[in-house]
């Protein structure tokens, strides 16, 4: 195969190199035939520029047929044309007189840059075909990189990066090298479904039974909230689709409380969060339910001993005056 190509390339460099020699014959002796083959070499180059990118047009249906994944899609339609527009600039470099030797020895130079230069871009490239093996997300997907804080749509999947559209309308390029040695959240594999829990606490005197029923009820009216149906199972576990409340803690201040509920869609946690603690707190001020919060009571009874106050009259008395007799216990101890 190696061979038929070389054949071909040199039989389109011979037939580029003829047609040189009759094109001089049409121009005037002052143009160089070095120009003229330079020029035949930019045309080439031009030519198999368009005819790569007709090829990707050609092949983009059958391949996208053939492969489901966007992202490998992508990186096929590419080498596609990588490989037509190199197979011009092989013509192109025969026509200017460069033999396989010195390409040969063009593309060790370039190997050896590439290895002690480009040693990241290289690695890069590496993890990118990771990325494009282990699917841990595809184009359209919504993620999240955990510890830089970025949640987003993914734009584009290359061999060197991965190109995220964040929820604050703005692009962030991250190479496969770092993303790949990171903790990636995917909202959007297989199930769109997405659970959520929102916790709050309310006081021992509050009615328990009914802030948990009061609680569900509240979820269940929520837009994007999945109000019941069939159990959603997650590997061997199967879990109620229907918002549940449970009892999390009893804590210093109150009864801890825990609401669980799915959404249809990841894409509005923060909004669909809102909206349910909006509708618990309306539920709750209807009945003998109370938030609960951080608060001391401080009881005075036998054992606790025996304090005295003393009011002074800032009015009749001058800042530096000296304090009368009896404005302060004579007891040490109550001083």
């Amino acid at each position: 195969m190696r061979a038929v190509l070389q054949g071909n390339e040199s039989t389109a460099a011979e037939n580029s190199t003829t047609a040189a020699e009759e094109l001089q014959a049409f121009l005037p002796d002052m143009v160089p035939p070095r120009a003229i083959e330079i020029g035949l070499a930019l045309v080439v180059l031009v030519v198999g520029w368009y005819l790569s990118k007709l090829a990707v047009r050609i092949a983009g249906r059958t391949v996208a047929r053939r492969i489901e994944r966007p992202s490998v899609t992508r990186t096929v339609l590419r080498g596609v044309r990588l490989a037509v527009f190199l197979w011009a600039a092989g013509i192109a470099a025969g026509i200017i007189g460069v033999g396989n030797t010195e390409i040969l020895l063009s593309v060790t130079v370039i190997s050896a840059v590439i290895a002690i230069v480009l040693a990241p871009i290289a690695g890069s490239l590496i993890n990118g075909l990771y990325v494009l093996a282990d699917r841990p997300y595809e184009i359209g997907d919504m993620i999240e990189v955990t510890d830089a804080g970025h949640r987003g749509f993914v734009e584009d999947i290359t061999i060197r990066y991965t190109k995220i559209f964040t929820l604050q309308n703005t692009f962030i390029v991250i190479p496969n090298s770092e993303i790949h040695a990171r903790d990636v959240v995917n909202y959007s594999a297989e199930d769109e479904r997405t659970r959520v829990s929102v916790g709050f606490d309310i006081t021992y005197e509050s009615d328990l039974e009914a802030a948990r029923r009061a609680a569900e009820r509240a979820a269940r009216n929520v837009d994007d909230v999945i109000s019941g149906g069939p159990d959603i199972r997650i590997g061997s576990a199967r879990y109620a689709a229907a918002p549940s409340c449970y009892v999390d803690e009893y804590g210093k201040h109150g009864v801890s409380l825990k609401l669980l509920f799915w959404m249809k869609h990841p894409y509005k946690q923060l909004v669909v969060r809102s909206a349910v603690q909006d509708a618990i707190g309306e539920r709750f001020a209807d009945l003998d339910v109370e938030f609960a919060y951080p608060h001391r009571h401080h009881v005075f009874d036998d054992t606790s001993g025996v304090a005295r106050v003393g009011v002074i009259d800032s009015e009749r008395r001058a800042p530096d005056a000296p304090a009368e007799a009896g404005d302060s216990p004579a007891d040490p101890a109550d001083r």
